[in-house]
């Protein structure tokens, strides 16, 4: 150390030449780093969608669903699989591994998907994997607003998918875009019955007939006058004019069209989703998916620029407007944590001045403010750390301790300036000040950055989102650490003075102001303190006390929830509701909400699903995106809990559905990470769908009833009306028909079926075929759906089955390859922890579980306890390494043990403090009380080391301990003051994102006051 010390003083222009290389580096770096709101939390999940063309949800279990969950069994880092089985739709979410690439994992889903294939029916639907996205990507919402309102739904979505969606699909960072809402244009044949009887036709030949009228053939080509021409022959229908004359069969001579059968007409597909605005009707949205690793803000910022120019040119009266994006929340979310770290280095700067009592000494310290930031951003480029929440964060937290290296070091360099006698050279003394302390303060940092090593082994969600507040913490400190090793030496020697010496040959010995004052009450206390040690015991027992006293009265939870700055309204209506129903329902809450809240701004529904991709929900289920004005202007409600509150109460009166109060990324991220869309779900796990749900109706109405329980809902597992048509197979085998022959007329005449293509340039549409709507609208008239036999006889399909109407399952859930049935709730005005544990106590004691099925706990709760779990295995190891590196420094079990108990005595301050404050013990807080550890450690090295160069210079103990306290009160309080104040606008910020960090704020400034 004595010769890398040397050889910094001996090299200075090297040195600053070094110092400004990192600025400038460090400067490029920061402009070019990905920008996010926080971290993905999202697992490595690949999601397999099979549309089942209307098959119901216990046939998508049977035949899709399950086939392709047997076929993921046994893949390499498989985690779990979790499924949906809906109406005409199968969503299974296939999670791996942390840290498992998901290109590669969707490779391996990818091949297995063809062994599932084969065991799939023919006509059941093709599985296909979903976008490359996770939760947070759905980056941006936009409605197709129609001004003069002249517009057909068809017409608006054609726009959408045909101009908006195509332009968009090709902006770089985009995976998909979603549409929703309007009509898909379809050119329909819809087929008269009656007419059918008439000429003697089958619906099965009108199908047929469309399919052999619409087509082109290539005919290789022709040489002609030595040139070559390509031969095609074009029969494509075009318009519906084509499809009118197309030939079904010549009688008596005489040609039947199709428009003596069907009336042909354009309208609009079946459709499984819509979406309304603000209670005035329905209207086109897309949703906006970033491809996964992207960088958010360029990638909204290029969506948004490719928008403006489509714009341009949309028909008249048609403008794209986006109502939610994430570049929002990102600039919320970067403003809160950037003021905090200006505000801290401004706060930083003021103590170094006051207490350095010099402009010299101050500026010395202070630049390794911004050194450490640079360097940290230089490495955040190179290691794919993106500028967020949490990362920018770490930076905020660790301003104060980004000095403490240099602070010590100056501080000795301004004793031994001021002590010295003038003889000695000003390099002398600068060089024999760093060598003193160059060591302590080595391992110091060490220890700090080894404390954060428990951040870097959490796994999953929460090893996602505060790793890299742990990564940049970690990176600052080694920046910090290679200021003071390489830069401060330099700038104490370049920039720091001797004080005027009055001609006596000797430094004045003057300390600042402040400390002379401080030094006045403390000298004689650690005179008594050290003559009567036992007070000091008294004092410490008190403390710990007060500290063990307090912890039983602390809440849990995983992670507060961030305030995102809008909300998301889930309805679950009754699992009946047809979409005509649903829609005008929405209308009639997003009115009231409207109505009653002068805080919201716009609400946009979606309802249903539109196209396959990252929403996939049943008619009867409804997102609300609410839009809020500034918290600033908000009337009826001073915080967003309050809102939620006032917004929940308001709808809990509406009749006919179950409201859930959330956030639109907190909702995708709950959904994918623990299939539910609430904090806290309650899965029940069992083989019969009755009993599961019998024993999830007990369940909710316990929950109801323990304080704090918000949005309680179980899953609509039954519920849905069937029309059950099962066929009698010893009546069809009368006529001589076999299944398929009725299967395929049900199918065609009710369900109906696609018989070809329309192409108008690159667009295409669908050629539909289907019963006209009387035929096809009631139980009696498919009773009286003719089915054709052997011979021609025709007979009704009343005669060949049973046609009755059941109650069948809404939707089917598994998860692990057995079924389960979620109750969720959010938790408000408490903490989870106490929450779960009340619930966990009376599901015990009241509900009886039969055997085979059992009750798992998930959501935030699990969350927690995985953290909680995985930090009281590595604390301890960690610790034990710290003592390691204690005893590397001090050569003794004493000192080392001495230094330790810095740590109870830190860690009462943050327990003290979260109670007073109000705050959960949560991740945050326990991030929090990691980087205790380091401060506390760091403050006891500096002392313990001073006390024992002056032990071994042969003075007595006490006097040594007094001497010591008081030489290094000045760089201990400094080093406390400076990370206290750095961490102060954290405290007390209230930005997007502030939730999270206060927690931790709080922990490490109450621990400090005690510590220090």
């Amino acid at each position: 150390m004595d010769k890398l010390i040397r050889f910094v003083l001996g090299n200075q222009l090297l040195m600053v030449v070094f110092g400004l290389i990192i600025l400038s580096a460090g400067w490029y770096s920061y402009t070019r780093l990905p920008v996010d709101a926080f971290p993905d939390v999202t697992p490595c999940l690949v999601q397999v969608f099979t549309e089942t063309n209307g098959l119901a949800p216990e046939e998508v279990e049977k035949y899709v669903t399950y086939p392709v969950e047997a076929a993921m069994c046994g893949l390499p880092h498989l985690k779990e699989v979790r499924s949906i089985s809906n109406f005409g739709l199968s969503v299974i979410n296939i999670y791996f591994e942390d840290g498992t690439d998901i290109y590669f994992a969707r490779q391996l889903v990818d091949e297995r998907l063809d062994m599932a294939r084969e065991h799939i029916p023919p006509g059941f639907g093709q599985p296909a994997m979903g976008p490359i996205a996770t939760g947070l990507g759905q980056v941006l919402f936009y409605v197709v607003e129609d001004r003069k309102g002249s517009r057909s739904p068809e017409e608006m979505r054609e726009i959408q998918d045909w101009i908006i969606k195509f332009n968009l699909q090709t902006v770089p960072g985009v995976t998909e875009v979603l549409s929703l809402g309007g009509e898909v244009k379809q050119f329909q044949v819809r087929v008269r019955p009656d007419d059918l009887l008439r000429y003697n036709l089958r619906i099965g030949d009108i199908v047929d007939r469309v399919r052999e009228n619409n087509g082109n053939a290539s005919a290789q080509f022709i040489v002609q006058n030595s040139e070559e021409y390509i031969v095609r022959s074009v029969g494509l229908a075009e318009r519906i004019a084509d499809l009118r004359h197309i030939v079904l069969k010549v009688q008596d001579g005489t040609p039947v069209y199709l428009n003596q059968v069907a009336d042909i007409a354009i309208g609009g597909e079946i459709r499984r989703g819509l979406a309304t605005m603000n209670g005035a009707g329905e209207v086109v949205v897309g949703m906006v998916l970033k491809l996964i690793g992207t960088n958010t803000s360029t990638v909204i910022a290029h969506v948004k620029e490719r928008l403006e120019k489509i714009n341009s040119v949309l028909p008249e009266g048609i403008k794209v407007v986006p109502y939610y994006d994430q570049a929002t929340l990102v600039s919320r979310c970067v403003r809160t944590v950037t003021t905090a770290l200006v505000s801290g280095v401004l706060l930083v700067a003021g103590v170094l001045l006051v207490f350095m009592g010099g402009f010299r000494a101050s500026l010395v310290v202070a630049l390794s403010i911004p050194f450490s930031i640079f360097f940290a951003f230089i490495l955040m480029k190179i290691m794919g750390i993106s500028a967020n929440l949490m990362s920018l964060g770490g930076l905020a937290i660790a301003i104060g301790m980004m000095v403490d290296a240099t602070i010590v070091m100056v501080e000795n360099v301004d004793r031994l300036l001021r002590d010295a006698p003038v003889s000695r050279t000003r390099r002398s003394i600068v060089m024999e000040a760093c060598s003193e302390v160059v060591r302590p303060i080595t391992f110091a940092i060490a220890i700090i950055i080894m404390v954060f090593l428990p951040l870097f082994t959490l796994q999953g969600v929460e090893g996602k989102t505060f790793r890299p507040l742990a990564q940049t913490v970690a990176l600052a400190m080694v920046g910090s650490l290679i200021y003071a090793l390489f830069l401060a030496p330099v700038a104490s020697s370049l920039l720091m003075r001797r004080p005027d010496t009055s001609g006596t040959g000797k430094g004045n010995g003057h300390e600042a102001w402040i400390v002379r004052l401080m030094l006045r009450p403390y000298r004689p206390a650690i005179t008594l303190f050290v003559k009567k040690p036992l007070l000091a015991v008294a004092l410490a027992v008190t403390m710990l006390a007060a500290g063990i006293l307090v912890v039983p009265r602390l809440g849990s939870e995983f992670v507060p929830r961030l305030d995102e700055g809008d909300l998301l309204v889930r309805a679950t209506m009754a699992p009946s509701i047809s979409l005509e129903e649903a829609r005008d329902t929405v209308l009639r809450y997003e009115k009231r909400l409207m109505a009653r809240f002068p805080e919201i701004t716009r609400i946009v529904s979606r309802v249903g699903r539109g196209e396959v991709g990252a929403h996939a929900d049943p008619v009867n289920s409804a997102e609300s995106f609410v839009a809020l004005k500034p918290i600033e202007q908000w009337k009826s409600a001073a915080t967003p809990a309050q809102l939620y509150q006032r917004i929940s109460h308001e709808l809990s009166s509406f009749p006919g559905v179950q409201f859930n109060v959330t956030q639109p990324i907190a909702a995708a991220v709950d959904e994918l990470i623990t299939g539910t869309k609430a904090e806290l779900a309650i899965k029940i796990f069992g083989p019969d769908m009755e009993v599961l749900k019998e024993k999830a109706s007990e369940i909710e109405a316990l929950i109801r009833k323990i304080p704090g329980a918000s949005d309680v809902q179980k899953d609509q597992v039954s519920g849905t009306p069937q029309l059950l048509i099962r066929i009698d197979r010893k009546a069809i085998a009368r006529y001589g028909i076999n299944v398929e022959d009725v299967q395929s007329v049900i199918r065609t005449a009710v369900g109906g079926e696609t018989a070809g293509q329309i192409f108008q340039g690159v667009r295409r549409f669908d050629i539909y075929v289907r019963f006209i709507r009387k035929a096809r609208a009631s139980a009696d008239a498919i009773r009286h759906i003719l089915i054709t036999g052997p011979g021609g006889v025709r007979v009704p399909l009343a005669q060949l089955a049973d046609i009755r109407e059941i109650v069948g399952p809404r939707q089917i859930t598994r998860e692990g390859n057995q079924r389960f049935i979620t109750v969720q709730c959010n938790v408000r005005g408490r903490d989870i922890g106490s929450f779960v544990q009340e619930g966990q106590q009376a599901i015990s004691a009241m509900v009886r579980m039969p055997p085979g099925y059992l009750v798992s706990w998930g959501g935030q709760f699990e969350l927690q306890q995985e953290a909680n779990r995985r930090l009281a295995l590595v604390v301890p190891i960690t610790l034990a390494a710290i003592m390691l590196l204690l005893f590397m420094n001090f050569g003794s079990i004493k000192s080392s043990a001495l230094i330790l108990l810095n740590i109870p005595l830190a860690l009462v301050g943050g327990v003290v403090a979260l109670y007073v404050t109000g705050e959960n013990l949560s991740v945050p807080a326990s991030v929090g009380f990691i980087a205790l550890f380091g401060i506390a450690l760091e403050n006891g090295m500096v002392l313990l080391t001073y006390l024992n160069q002056l032990v071994k210079g042969g003075m007595e103990v006490d006097r040594a301990a007094v001497k010591g306290a008081c030489l290094r009160m000045r760089p201990v309080i400094m080093t406390a003051v400076t990370t206290a104040l750095g961490l102060i606008p954290l405290l007390f910020s209230s930005g997007t994102g502030s939730e999270v960090q206060r927690p931790l704020a709080t922990v490490v400034t109450g621990g400090l006051i005690t510590s220090t």
